[in-house]
């Protein structure tokens, strides 16, 4: 496939964006923001060092091959610190901005309502804790939206860079929206904020009937998911789609893409506590097996994703009231940008595309380029894309009756092959009972006897076996069989089976919590520990019944709140 044809592709399927109202920074093109940044080095123990300057960067500098010793980074760096002149005037023009059109944002509540007291805890030592880790200086997300506001005045427009990749039978198309900041924390008071951020989505093609490319699924790459639950089935009516353009919303800042509009709760689990996330699990679980409880696998599957009562709660607005990119929306996308490994900057540059703040939870960090993670391996959506969605497992539709009937095939011999094999075994049990029923009250075989005896146990369960297995393949025939008949009038499976854990957005009576309820919440936990602290201080004696009233207390003036 040229590439005419691989743009073609891309731009009869390329996605809508639709981002929240008060979003700052949209798709542009990677090589813009390349030559308006510089090149540093950190190597272990020594402070940073420029290494090109941005008067001087370009793709092709960053396209060369480098040797660094282990433990070194390489990132780039776009953002210098504003004076007090540029970031008042840039103050003033936000507030203007805000007050004349869709720039303005307003945050939702409820974000600490929505979560429990331990989560709260570890929320407000992730706060303080920004002040002693590395981070983003205060002042980088206003210094990258006046950047970005000089690169769009210098003719950039909106602009996604397309790959696409032929594995398994799938055509691969791979959207690759590059923003020059996340904001997701200062101004949605999201978990982080980085400079660089690279988002992506992939729609996967395969040929019908009449080997003619069409979609049949498409992933959208979100915080903390991975494999099948990225994925949704073409005709799933959850994918919105504009004809044959999927509609992304994304989230705000982050721009993590969703499938719905929406508020989403994201639950961040530090790695520090993930130890202690385990034990609490565990201990759940030996409890639940204890009292004879039933295992809930939907709330296995989400602790171990990051739903753990001492994960960090954070919302991500997805609400699609801003600026729509795409085709037919207010804004276009410009031509494509075709990427590969014979682009040398993608290929070649293994570095963070923006400040290394050496942050311990990586999370103030940038990433790396599309190609690789930020240790330098090669992300799996890279050199997997299939397998990176759970579809390595999936035919493509017009191949399923003839994997059907493969499968069919093979069941079939192998159940003839076991009949034979029982065949066999069944003539040698009955001949091995008439040799122990030969020497029976014959004491000078006992011991044959007895060996003849054991033998007969042995084979008896072997074929024992052999009968369970034919049974099975029987039932399995019949089932492969209605599938089969299913396929041929043209059916699919179900929608959604695939999907263990699916995000989605807090219904409304929770997205708009009271503002008691969220007063509530903010104020809670220090509430609590001034509490602790003066009995502690006044009352050790009955400190624990104490803490059992106080806690009972909590408990009522929460559920009350909750049902304002």
């Amino acid at each position: 496939m040229d590439d005419a044809q691989q743009i073609a592709l891309l731009r009869r399927y390329e996605p809508i964006i639709r981002f929240t109202r008060g979003e700052q920074f949209f798709p542009m093109d990677a090589e813009a923001y390349i030559r308006a940044s510089s090149l540093w080095i950190k190597r272990p123990s020594e402070e940073p060092q420029e290494l090109v300057p941005a008067s001087a960067l370009t793709p092709e500098t960053l396209a060369q091959p480098y040797e660094d010793d282990f433990g070194t980074v390489r990132f780039l760096k776009f953002v210098e610190p504003l004076s007090a002149t540029e970031m008042a005037a840039h103050v003033l023009r936000q507030r203007r901005d805000d007050d004349l059109h869709e720039a303005s944002f307003r945050v939702g509540t409820g974000r600490l309502a929505r979560v429990g007291y331990a989560s709260r805890v570890v929320d407000g030592l992730f706060r303080v804790g920004l002040l002693a880790r590395g981070r983003v200086p205060g002042d980088a997300a206003t210094a990258a939206a006046l950047g970005y506001r000089t690169l769009m005045l210098q003719g950039h427009g909106h602009v996604y860079h397309g790959r696409v990749v032929e594995e398994s039978g799938w055509v691969v198309l791979q959207y690759w929206f590059f923003y020059l900041y996340n904001n997701w924390r200062s101004r949605f008071n999201g978990a982080n904020d980085h400079e660089a951020d690279w988002e992506m989505v992939c729609i996967y093609l395969a040929p019908n009937g009449q080997d003619e490319l069409h979609p049949e699924w498409v992933a959208f790459a979100s915080h903390d998911y991975q494999g099948d639950d990225l994925r949704r089935r073409w005709d799933d009516p959850e994918v919105q789609k504009a004809g044959d353009h999927p509609v992304i919303y994304a989230g705000a800042g982050s721009h993590a893409s969703y499938f719905t509009a929406g508020e989403y709760l994201t639950e961040i689990e530090l790695n520090v506590l993930a130890p202690v996330t385990r034990a609490a699990t565990t201990v759940e679980r030996l409890w639940k097996r204890a009292m004879q409880e039933e295992p809930d696998e939907d709330a296995s599957d989400a602790a171990h994703a990051g739903g753990s009562v001492l994960a960090i709660p954070f919302v991500d607005y997805a609400r699609g009231d801003g600026l729509s990119i795409g085709p037919g929306q207010k804004e276009a996308w410009d031509p494509p940008l075709l990427i590969g490994e014979n682009i040398g900057w993608v290929r070649n540059y293994r570095g963070l595309w923006g400040l290394y703040t050496q942050d311990p939870f990586a999370g103030e960090d940038a990433p790396a380029g599309p190609m690789f993670n930020r240790n330098g391996t090669v992300r799996r959506s890279w050199y997997d894309p299939v397998g990176w969605a759970g579809l390595d497992k999936v035919a493509p539709g017009a191949e399923l009756l003839d994997v059907a009937r493969a499968r069919r095939a093979e069941i079939t011999e192998r159940r003839a092959r076991l009949r034979e094999h029982v065949g066999v075994k069944t003539a040698t049990l009955r001949a091995l009972d008439v040799q122990a029923a030969a020497m029976r009250n014959q004491p000078h075989l006992q011991r044959i006897y007895a060996q003849t005896l054991g033998d007969i146990d042995k084979l008896s369960r072997e074929i024992d076996g052999m009968q369970a297995e034919i049974t099975a393949d029987d039932a399995l025939l019949d089932s492969l069989d209605r599938y089969e008949q299913h396929l041929m009038r043209g059916g699919r499976g179900p929608l959604r089976a695939h999907i263990r854990r699916a995000h989605t957005p807090a219904p409304p009576n929770q997205a708009h919590a009271g503002r008691i309820a969220e007063i509530w919440a903010a104020v809670s936990v220090t509430v609590l520990l001034v509490a602790f602290v003066v009995l502690f201080y006044f009352n050790p004696r009955f400190l624990p019944i104490w803490l059992v009233s106080i806690l009972a207390l909590f408990a009522f003036i929460e559920a009350s709140v909750r049902g304002t």
